[in-house]
């Protein structure tokens, strides 16, 4: 048998092969659609489609601001990247793929008129952020409840380290997390662009557009997925920023004398409004079940004495109203004379006033900088991309 004649019986099974999947796929999805239309469980007769109100959002979306790629570090010392929320113009309903591709500057959110929004919208629009998700349309057959759908939602919650949300539009008109004893009828989902350590990627992005369409099939809802090179450049944008915005600022502790005994450092450390972790972490609590700065002993958590103690400030993570730097600074001084030592960077050299002064400027031009972006340090977007 000749080569070409090989070649043919080759191409003739692909061939073959493609009609019989493709055949396969048209079954299934026809069977999908046969069992949705006599499925046991029938909605209420007054939730039909042709039965129910709806108030839709009529706002056009609004561009996302675009971040800039400027990288400016806060002070010395600061670590090397490890990783009140601004009212969003864009309705949670926006189409990701209806926003046009911006410059990379930074913008001002477009006015919109004045519109009353609910609590539940608020939440909606913190889950699925048109600043930092990617934003895909669930276009249902029909209606759906809430406790019908969650349980094969809750099959996708992350693709790679990226979370993924669900939100859905009500029959009340309302943008909302899905919840039980909703009645849905558009739903909408969201994977973050970024986290402190990766962009998302075309592999993670695959994945979620492969799960989702099985998904969706599964719930009968049509996704409208935006394309991916205009998704990859947003997440590259937007993990810049977040890389050089990513500043953890530390001031350190150092013994005059004999190292500290962990045992009394333990106490004096509760005595000053620590929280001690049975992991050996040592946090203090902002007052609202979050933190305003952390402290380590450098030692390992068997160890017996340290002669060096560093207190830690998340920038990014602490609303500049709770004056994170400032507290950090009444605290070390506080155990200066607490503890008989001497404040110090990491060089060892004693940290004057006029350094710590031109610190805080610093650190105040930091949160100047996350606001002009719309990420507000603390803020619910700057938690979600900095955690």
């Amino acid at each position: 048998m000749t080569d070409l004649q090989m070649s043919l019986i080759g191409a003739a099974g692909v061939f073959v092969a493609g009609v019989f999947a493709y055949n396969k796929w048209q079954e299934h999805k026809a069977k999908k659609s046969v069992e949705r239309a006599f499925a046991s469980e029938h909605d209420d007769v007054l939730l039909r489609p042709g039965d129910i109100v709806r108030n839709e959002p009529t706002l056009d979306p609004n561009p996302a601001p675009v971040l800039t790629d400027v990288v400016t570090p806060v002070a010395a010392p600061v670590s090397a990247p490890a990783g009140a929320s601004a009212p969003v113009a864009a309705p949670p309903g926006a189409h990701a793929d209806d926003a046009p591709v911006a410059p990379p500057v930074p913008m001002a959110p477009v006015m919109a008129p004045v519109e009353l929004i609910t609590p539940a919208a608020e939440q909606a629009t913190s889950l699925v952020d048109p600043l930092i998700d990617v934003l895909i349309p669930l276009a249902l057959e029909a209606p759906v409840r809430g406790d019908k759908i969650l349980p094969i939602l809750h099959t996708l919650r992350h693709v790679g380290n990226k979370p993924v949300h669900f939100i859905g539009l009500h029959v009340n008109g309302d943008w909302e997390p899905i919840v039980h004893g909703g009645v849905y009828t558009k739903l909408q989902a969201g994977v973050q662009m970024a986290s402190r350590t990766t962009a998302l990627n075309e592999l993670e992005y695959s994945e979620l557009v492969t799960r989702l369409r099985a998904l969706a099939d599964d719930i009968g809802a049509e996704p409208e997925i935006p394309d991916m090179i205009e998704v990859m450049g947003e997440s590259r944008t937007l993990h810049r920023f977040v890389a050089g915005h990513d500043a953890q600022l530390g001031v350190n502790l150092m013994s005059y004398g004999a190292p500290w005994s962990i045992a009394t450092l333990i106490g004096a450390l509760e005595k000053q409004g620590f929280d001690v972790r049975p992991d050996g972490r040592y946090i203090m609590p902002d007052g609202d079940g979050g933190q305003l700065f952390t402290l380590t002993t450098n030692v390992t958590l068997g160890a017996d004495t340290t002669s060096r103690l560093t207190l830690l400030l998340d920038v990014p993570c602490v609303a500049p109203a709770r004056n994170g730097f400032g507290a950090m600074l009444d605290c070390a001084r506080a155990l200066v004379g607490r503890l008989d030592a001497v404040i110090v960077d990491d060089s060892d050299q004693p940290l004057t006033d006029q350094a710590l002064n031109e610190i805080n400027s610093q650190v105040l031009d930091f949160y100047q900088e996350m606001d002009a972006a719309d990420i507000p340090a603390g803020s619910t977007r700057a938690m979600r991309l900095f955690s």
